[in-house]
This record gives structure tokens, sequence and C-alpha cells, in this order.
């Protein structure tokens, strides 16, 4: 880690969220905020770059305090802070338990939920919605968010967790924050790519939902899903 250098005011984590937004920051700006200060030398900024070291921001929501407090500069009380932000994060997104259950027997059932959902968001949110042999929603995963890219939106990622829950079809849902959901090439190339990769698998994806604010698409009702 490097000795801590003074940040000129505008380009610290808290001016640049509160001047520019929170989407704008990187992830370890995000931890040094939680974290509000460093332990000398190091600045939050670099603790929250060490811990980004031992887990991506993909795999972050499975740290354990014990991994936390081997990080030099992080004590018993910053990583009771990250724990506790990391389990609010997933009570947040329990929200799926609104639905599932639910028999999924048309898209604007799910249209009308993650609308709500992903209505502020300025970024695109993929997910799999998986469903059982009755097509009773069993739960949702968050695989990806960015623009969607097939390269980016990988495979294994979305059937794995069909696996071990014992789901045996998926719905795949993704916003347009611009509120115009028609598909672009780039939603279609993945939604045929998933759907030749489920045949093999055994496991159905049938449908992709592209969700806006006050409308939706629907591959499968527009006949793009046969």
């Amino acid at each position: 880690m490097t000795k801590i250098m003074e940040i000129p005011i505008n380009d610290r984590p808290v001016e640049r969220l509160i001047n520019k937004g929170s989407n704008v920051l990187a992830n370890d700006e995000l931890l040094a905020i939680i974290l509000k200060t460093g332990t000398y030398p190091f600045s939050s900024k670099d603790l929250g770059l060490e811990i980004l070291k031992i887990k991506n921001i993909n795999e972050l929501i499975d740290i354990t305090y014990e991994e936390l407090i081997k990080i030099k500069g992080i004590g018993s009380k910053k990583a009771a802070v990250i724990l506790a932000c990391i389990e609010l994060s997933k009570r947040m997104n329990q929200k799926i338990e609104h639905i599932k259950n639910t028999k999924m027997n048309h898209p604007e059932l799910l249209f009308n939920y993650y609308k709500e959902l992903l209505k502020n968001k300025k970024q695109e949110y993929f997910y799999a919605i998986y469903l059982d042999i009755k097509n009773i929603i069993i739960k949702d995963k968050l695989l990806f968010i960015g623009t969607i890219n097939y390269s980016m939106v990988h495979p294994r990622e979305v059937f794995k967790e069909a696996y071990v829950i014992g789901a045996t079809s998926i719905v795949i849902l993704h916003n347009h924050p611009s509120n115009d959901v028609t598909p672009s090439n780039e939603d279609y190339t993945t939604t045929k790519n998933l759907i030749e990769i489920g045949k093999l698998l055994g496991i159905k994806v049938i449908d992709h939902i592209i969700v806006g604010k006050t409308k939706y698409y629907s591959f499968c009702e527009n006949g793009d899903i046969h």
C-alpha cells in the first residue's frame, strides 16, 4: 500500500459523489466512503483497494470478518461497518420475495415488478429469473451491470444457478434506461446464443424481457422465441 497523499478536495470520494453522483465512483472510492478514514499511513482509498485485492466486486458479498481484519489498517470496527453494509445490500436485493412462488404466466408480471426496481437506474441491469417445471418463480440473480455485450454475459453464470436450485427454465431480463425498449442487435445475439446453449443443457430460455420506465418488449410475445 502507498502512504497517504493530500487529495484535492474536488477529487475526494465524498465530494465527487455529491457533485457527480454515486454511479461515477469507482469501487474503491465507494469503499473509502464507507470506511470514512484510513489508518496511518494509509488512506481509506488505499484500504478499499486492498479489500478489492482479496475479493473483486462480484465476490465482495462473500467476504468474511476474518478476511477483513487480516488487512493492515482494518480493525474490528471497520470490518463490522463493511459487513453491515453488505448485509443491508443483501436484504435490499431480496425484493424478489414479493413475487417468489408466483406463476410466471405473462411478461407483464415481471415488467410491473422490475420497472419499479430499475426505474432510477442509469445503466443496464441484466437478470436471470429462474422457474420450476410449473413456471413458478424460484429466484432471480443479477448477473451483469452495464451496456449488454454477449462476451460479458457468461452463459456459465446464467445456467450454473439453474442447476444449483433445480430450475427447469429461465427468463432473462434487462432494462433500457432510455425507455426505448427496441432490442439492439446485441440483444438479439445474446438471446439467440443463450437459447441455443439452454437447449444443449436442457434448460429452456422461455423469454427475454426488456424493461423501460413505462413499457416493455417481450421476445416471446413478439415471436422472437419459439
